[in-house]
């Protein structure tokens, strides 16, 4: 099983005009077993649907601390943005094409926008591509980027590596 790995965030992500003045960028690729699905929806709701049980916990320890702030909790998003559109994950879906989808949320504490794509890999392989941009609009916002970070990046590697493991 491949490992996904921190890779410099791609100049043709659709994301890229929002990489300046990021508060948070950072992009992670894994590698796709042969046979992997083309369907990126497909590849994308591997990846960030039924997450596996650390995610789940981490996230409702979010949830809670958070609420405490009056920031939207996963499941408000998902129920709000499930009213407006598709959902993948907790994440509205914002706008697809053939190679790249762009999932997000825009709060008063920051935008986060995270953009999938799906690209040729090493020795004619697939690769799945995570791109994360965020923008904080206050305080709440930096404090809160600031204590998710590391989780953060833990969490996109391994939605990944499951989105990988489910491909095919």
């Amino acid at each position: 099983m491949q490992k996904a790995q921190a890779i410099a965030v791609p100049s043709d992500c659709i994301l890229a005009p929002l990489y300046r003045n990021a508060d948070l960028v950072d992009a992670y690729a894994v590698q796709l077993p042969a046979g992997a699905s083309d369907d990126l929806v497909a590849l994308a709701r591997a990846g960030f649907e039924r997450q596996v049980w650390w995610i789940r916990a981490l996230m409702g320890v979010r949830d809670t601390v958070m609420a405490t702030v009056g920031v939207k909790s996963s499941r408000a998003i998902a129920i709000a943005a499930a009213a407006r559109g598709p959902v993948i994950g907790f994440f509205p879906l914002l706008s697809s094409s053939a190679g790249e989808l762009v999932m997000g949320e825009d709060d008063r504490h920051l935008d986060f926008r995270l953009a999938i794509q799906l690209r040729a890999g090493a020795a004619g392989g697939k690769e799945l591509v995570a791109v994360t941009v965020v923008h904080c609009h206050n305080l709440v916002g930096r404090a809160y980027l600031a204590a998710i970070t590391p989780f953060h990046r833990v969490i996109a590697r391994a939605s990944l590596e499951q989105a990988a493991r489910r491909s095919v």
